[in-house]
């Protein structure tokens, strides 16, 4: 039966449904901190990057979905994030980017799709501009480029829910589980001022983008995604119906129904 989970009730308060068994699991070290992975299935790569405050376990509803369509997905906690560590630098997009890099050189990983959500989308995409000798093409859901693209930030019940189950899977997982309040600052500090890029950065991306917006999307405009499909080569708009920034949590087997044949279309 399809998951529905558009109030986010069920997520706040048992989170997504549980990740399968890893077939590797492990921490690289990089750059001043300890990144953790996961990798599940076999087959073309798939590299999963989850949003703000968040972490790898946000993704249980898509892991399954990508094995059983033969593909080999790779989990990423960003660093400072679920059981990620960091050092005392700001966090960073691009810091963030290297360490994916780090991972793949690590899993011996020449080349994999990037599929980023919120902040992922934009470590996803610099990636993308920045190394896509590495990068099959870009699944890019609920972010902006520059600080053009975010709405005025309106609270939610939703929004609210999200972010309490932030909060208790930070004390479960991380190394400083009592910092959540310092994390957010951090974390907030680096969305206030970051991404920064032109039109002229992405135009100089050469993999495949899908801009994937989602139709009442909390956090990004609308004209936003449409700035960024036209501003990027070789990229396509989607919009998703009916769902919010929280789409892979809320519908599921839409959002994976979306994912699968980009990734089709991609690796093709």
């Amino acid at each position: 039966m399809d998951h529905h989970d558009d109030d986010l009730r069920k997520f706040e308060t048992h989170g997504a449904t549980p990740l399968p068994a890893a077939r590797d699991e492990g921490r690289v070290a990089h750059d001043g901190a300890e990144i953790w992975y996961a990798t599940f299935g076999a087959g073309l790569p798939v590299i999963l990057l989850h949003g703000g405050l968040g972490h790898s376990g946000n993704w249980g509803f898509q892991v399954p979905a990508l094995v059983k369509a033969g593909y080999q997905v790779v989990l990423i906690d960003s660093r400072g994030h679920g059981r990620s560590s960091r050092d005392e630098r700001p966090y960073k997009y691009e810091l963030m980017a290297s360490d994916v890099l780090a991972v793949m050189d690590r899993l011996r990983l020449k080349k994999a799709a990037m599929v980023g959500w919120s902040d992922g989308a934009c470590v996803a995409l610099i990636l993308g501009m920045k190394a896509a000798d590495r990068v099959a093409g870009v699944f890019f859901f609920g972010c902006n480029m520059d600080p053009s693209g975010t709405r005025e930030f309106e609270p939610s019940p939703v929004i609210d829910r999200c972010f309490s189950r932030h909060a208790r899977d930070y004390a479960e997982l991380s190394a400083t589980p009592d910092q959540f309040d310092a994390f957010v600052k951090a974390v907030g500090l680096m969305m206030k001022t970051e991404p920064n890029y032109t039109a002229a950065d992405m135009a100089r991306t050469r993999v495949p983008v899908a801009i994937v917006q989602s139709e009442h999307d909390e956090f990004i405009r609308r004209e936003h995604a449409n700035y960024l499909a036209r501003s990027i080569p070789a990229s396509e708009l989607i919009i998703l119906p009916d769902v919010s920034h929280f789409a892979p949590l809320q519908r599921p087997a839409r959002f994976n129904g979306v994912l699968l044949a980009l990734l089709e279309r991609m690796h093709s």
